[in-house]
């Protein structure tokens, strides 16, 4: 087998930006900052935020109401 052609492995320390810490191996570094994980995702967690989108649809229509008057 052909020598060094693997990339040099560290044991890394996980941050999440919600303060979630876990150690894995990496091939980035040492210390690798992260801004979602498990602990913090809806997904996983089974929190979901709300989404305004009744709101988000109404501006849009009115924006763009003038552009449908033309047809």
């Amino acid at each position: 087998m052909k020598e060094n052609i693997h990339p040099t492995t560290f044991k890394a320390k996980m941050t999440c930006a919600c303060g979630y810490e876990a150690e894995a191996l990496s091939t980035k570094g040492e210390v690798v900052n992260v801004e979602i994980c498990s602990q913090c995702h809806p997904f996983y967690t089974g929190k979901q935020r709300f989404v305004d989108t009744a709101g988000r649809i109404d501006r849009f229509r009115k924006k763009y109401a003038k552009f449908g008057e033309g047809k």
